[in-house]
């Protein structure tokens, strides 16, 4: 079957060619007008280019004189800033420090402003002139940081430094006769001295050190940091060590100290303690905390003023100690030097804490040395007392036979010794390595004590009197055992050790007895009084014809009574200085004089009690000797009383 033309899908494909047509042309019309749009606009921006040029030139000059402008008006506000802060440095710090120190940053501000500011033909000439006055401000700076330092600088009354101490440690408010103060004794075993609360003196008022340390900031940011401390050398250390000479320290040499009375020595010695406690905790410390707040953040500076300022003070107190650590040694000494010690230990770590830092170094390696040459010098001493005690060549001998001196200085000195029983041990460590400090202590004192009975024996052979000798090393070895047993000796020295010695006073006790007393107890004995000769009936002899003479029996009582008056007026000269060892010695006579003297009275008084002048022979009643042997060893020359 054929298709009809009228067909409504040809009739619309017939339309859209003819659209397309149509639109074809129409743009190639509007291509043909663009085109000679664009020809024209080429031609009008061509002749409009040189007015935007010159609009845009006139807006640039515009820009370059307001930012000119600008520029000009911030330097004018420096110029104001900087002639505002000119002002105030000519004026001076004296009126308004804190205004002064604002007027120096103001100045550093320029020179930074004027220095960054590129092609400003015055800006060399006007960062020399605010440089100059930099300078000058500077300058005046250190005058005031000077003026300040100085006035507030001025050594402190003793009063002052002793209102600071403990009141323990405050010396007493009258001096002697010659004006010297006493302080008093603190022995830092008793660790009253560690518990001891110490208040710091103001050095510099408070409100000054703020002022002090802006300055001292000023001067570090302007480079002038030996200038700062040549300033506070010069004002602080006079102060301290005239500070130190108001109290009483003296710079001594070794020969002003071997020319010294020992008295005298050893007060200043005693004085030197205290003033070496009063400089590390007062004075020192005092110093360490303004040094601190002055120059805060600047450590290095900080120490070095620091060191500056004590080194004469330090030196001036050390060179005491070691011209006595380096005199003469000598057995009283040790004491002395054993305190020096403490002292100097009991200071150590607040002078390691204080003198901190490498400015510091020498004062503290002073220090350390001080104190190790008396630990050397006090056991070198040590040493040389027990040397001395063996050898002690005294020729004095006490004729009454008491306690010799030099028994009583030993043993004081080894119970002195004990109240440094901690120094000692510290100081055996660093000598001695072995056995602990306590068995070194232990020999020690065993040593000494050997040393004091081995020179006693020798000293006993000086008496004629073998009676005597034994009373003298009874009386001697007896004090010492006394002594150890009262104190802390004994728990060194042991129990065996007392038991022992208290063997040896018995055994020289017995020896006095037998070698005073047998040639007297000879006379009461029966021996040789009787014979088997003769009778009854002879009236020269008595008791029931035992053959007892008479004569002899008179002999006896006469031979007696003489030996017993010639040992009375002798010994009652001697001394036993211990009354319980008195009062036993004679005890212990009398228990064997007594009984063998009424027993013979009473088996041969009968003989002279009949006869002619009976008193001549019997002159004493047992009584009259128990009597008597009380006037034994009590060091009076006693006549013989019936």
């Amino acid at each position: 079957m054929g298709v009809s033309v009228d067909d409504p899908l040809s009739k619309r494909a017939a339309l859209m060619r003819e659209s397309l047509q149509k639109s074809q042309t129409i743009t190639d019309s509007m291509v043909t007008i663009l085109g000679s749009f664009d020809h024209r606009l080429s031609s009008l921006e061509s002749a409009m280019r040189p007015t935007q040029v010159r609009t845009h030139s006139i807006r640039k000059a515009t820009e370059n004189i307001d930012k000119t402008l600008k520029t000009a008006e911030v330097i004018l506000a420096q110029f104001d800033l900087y002639h505002q802060a000119e002002a105030k440095i000519l004026r001076g710090p004296h009126e308004d420090l804190e205004s002064y120190l604002a007027a120096i940053d103001q100045l550093r501000n320029s020179i930074r402003f004027f220095s960054s500011i590129r092609n400003y033909r015055g800006g060399e000439g006007v960062l020399n002139q605010i440089n100059n006055m930099l300078v000058k401000a500077i300058s005046n700076l250190e005058e005031e940081f000077k003026r300040l330092i100085t006035s507030y600088s001025k050594p402190l009354e003793p009063e002052r430094l002793f209102e600071c101490l403990p009141n323990s440690l405050r010396p007493s408010s009258e001096g002697d006769s010659s004006g010297n103060t006493h302080y008093p004794h603190n022995h830092t075993n008793d660790n009253s001295a560690d518990n001891a609360v110490y208040t710091h003196p103001t050095l510099i008022p408070p409100r000054i050190l703020p002022l002090l340390h802006d300055l001292a900031y000023q001067m570090v940011h302007a480079g002038h940091q030996q200038q700062l401390l040549k300033i506070y050398r010069n004002a602080r250390s006079p102060a301290l060590e005239g500070s130190l000479r108001k109290l009483g320290v003296e710079h001594l040499s070794k020969e002003d100290v071997q020319k010294m009375q020992w008295e005298a020595l050893e007060a200043k010695i005693g004085n030197w303690i205290h003033f070496m406690r009063i400089a590390v905790k007062l004075l020192f410390s005092g110093e360490r905390k303004v040094c601190d707040q002055i120059f805060e953040s600047f450590e290095t500076l900080r120490d070095q003023c620091f060191a500056e300022a004590t080194a004469d003070s330090v030196s001036m107190l050390l060179s005491f100690g070691d011209a006595i650590a380096k005199s003469k040694r000598s057995p009283e000494k040790l004491f002395v030097l054993l305190d020096m010690y403490e002292i100097m230990r009991e200071l150590h770590s607040e002078i390691g804490s204080l003198f901190k830092g490498k400015a510091c170094t020498e004062i503290r390696e002073s220090a350390l040395g001080l104190t190790r040459q008396l630990a050397q010098t006090a056991h070198d001493t040590f040493g040389d007392f027990e040397e001395a005690v063996e050898k002690d060549a005294t020729k004095t001998a006490v004729s009454d036979g008491t306690v010799h001196p030099l028994t009583s200085y030993v043993i004081n000195y080894v119970k002195f010794l004990f109240d440094y029983q901690s120094t000692l041990k510290q100081l055996f460590q660093e000598f001695e390595s072995g056995d602990g400090p306590n068995s070194q202590l232990a020999d020690v004192t065993m040593r000494i004590m050997q040393a004091l009975q081995t020179n006693l024996d020798g000293k006993s052979k000086q008496y004629r009197d073998p009676a005597l000798t034994n009373l003298f090393l009874m009386n001697n070895i007896h004090y010492m055992v006394r002594s150890v047993r009262r104190s802390e000796a004994k728990d060194l020295l042991g129990d065996d050790w007392v038991q022992r010695h208290r063997r040896i006073v018995q055994q020289h006790a017995n020896q006095y007895k037998r070698i005073a007393w047998s040639k007297i107890l000879q006379c009461l004995s029966a021996q040789g009084l009787t014979s088997s000769a003769g009778g009854g009936n002879n009236p020269s002899l008595v008791d029931g014809g035992s053959g007892a003479s008479r004569a002899l029996i008179k002999d006896r009582f006469k031979t007696f009574n003489m030996q017993f008056e010639e040992l009375h007026q002798k010994q009652s000269q001697w001394i036993v200085p211990d009354t319980e060892l008195r009062e036993s010695l004679r005890l212990a006579v009398a228990e064997v004089l007594l009984p063998a003297y009424r027993s013979f009275i009473k088996r041969f008084g009968p003989l002279v009690e009949t006869g002619k002048a009976s008193q001549k022979y019997i002159k004493y009643t047992a009584e009259d000797l128990e009597r008597m042997l009380g006037e034994f060893f009590d060091g009076k020359n006693n006549e013989p009383r019936r």
